[in-house]
């Protein structure tokens, strides 16, 4: 998600979270191939396993950003056919490329013959007025000729002219039983659904239907949700983090990467890890007193990572005058 699953996060979410497939941001390859690579593509080891997502629409450019990929250590291509934004409409890439299926198959060609780790496709159920299932299951079986076997099913029709990228993940009716039925049709292809998804017991529900389930803007803005993810879809009961041990966690990582890019207030600022971590306590008493520590503009000013505990102090004052620290309170 632009903006959301940079390498910051995607290390919050990993205290989180052991075995989670994560993934980055789009990155575009005209950033790749003209801009700094070492900015896009860096990340942190502890990420594994971890994504790249590309976007865009030359076979050879997709080739050479794959390959970089490859050589940055990241463990999966995967290529967006579902942006539905106007910026990305104009690069030619995004979700307008499910009218050109075969295209998409000669850009897959051209990353698998590139790299010997996967490559996969981000798709829509449809674009504009185009959303028959048949629509959507003759561009998965085009692009499946040329290699892909894992496609991502985002179980929307991208609008791509009078709705803005908010309003397509949410206007957009979910039809889910498109991806159900690729599955019964495809059932050699990893099919993975994507879009809506909020709780572990839908999750549940999905996989009687399909691979593997992709969670977006809940695992954004509710994080700490995931953390019975490896025992229950991993079968890994390991101890998992506290929220309070994750913030402890946080704080070293922080000091790290201030002083390796930090450049004196030039570069890396505080806000642009916390600002990934507001969530981590939704649902309990005092969330918002912990989000509102962690927005303070003069405590943010000051660059200090222990900001975190500030919250988590905050937070626990709030609740001792609170019976009910137990349950959820009011919206928060």
């Amino acid at each position: 998600m632009l903006e959301w699953s940079d390498r910051h996060c995607r290390q919050f979410h990993r205290h989180i979270t052991r075995h989670t497939w994560l993934y980055t941001e789009m990155v575009t390859t005209g950033s790749l191939l003209h801009g700094d690579v070492q900015r896009h593509l860096e990340f942190n080891p502890d990420e594994h396993p971890v994504a790249l997502q590309l976007g865009g629409s030359e076979p050879a450019d997709l080739a050479q950003c794959a390959k970089l990929g490859q050589e940055w250590g990241y463990d999966e291509i995967n290529l967006n056919c579902g942006c539905p934004s106007e910026r990305v409409q104009k690069g030619a890439f995004g979700a307008c490329l499910m009218a050109e299926p075969q295209l998409v198959a000669d850009c897959v060609k051209a990353m698998r013959d590139a790299v010997s780790i996967d490559v996969t496709v981000k798709h829509r159920i449809g674009i504009n007025d185009v959303d028959s299932y048949e629509f959507m299951r003759d561009f998965v079986g085009t692009v499946a000729d040329a290699g892909c076997s894992t496609f991502i099913v985002h179980a929307r029709t991208a609008i791509l002219k009078g709705l803005s990228p908010r309003e397509n993940r949410e206007i957009p009716p979910l039809k889910y039983e498109y991806a159900y039925r690729l599955k019964q049709e495809f059932p050699e292809l990893e099919i993975i659904l994507n879009g809506g998804i909020k709780t572990a017991d839908e999750m549940e529900l999905h996989l009687q239907h399909v691979d593997g389930v992709m969670i977006g803007r809940e695992a954004y803005h509710n994080p700490y949700f995931m953390a019975d993810f490896d025992a229950r879809f991993y079968g890994d009961h390991a101890r998992v983090n506290t929220r309070e041990e994750i913030l402890e966690l946080m704080i070293p990582y922080i000091h790290r990467q201030l002083e390796l890019y930090g450049n004196n207030g030039k570069g890396l600022r505080l806000n642009s890890v916390i600002r990934h971590m507001l969530g981590l306590m939704m649902g309990l008493v005092g969330a918002r007193a912990f989000r509102q520590t962690l927005s303070d503009s003069k405590l943010l000013a000051a660059g200090k990572p222990e900001i975190l505990l500030d919250a988590l102090a905050r937070m626990k004052t709030v609740s001792a005058f609170d019976r009910s620290a137990d349950k959820p309170d009011a919206p928060v």
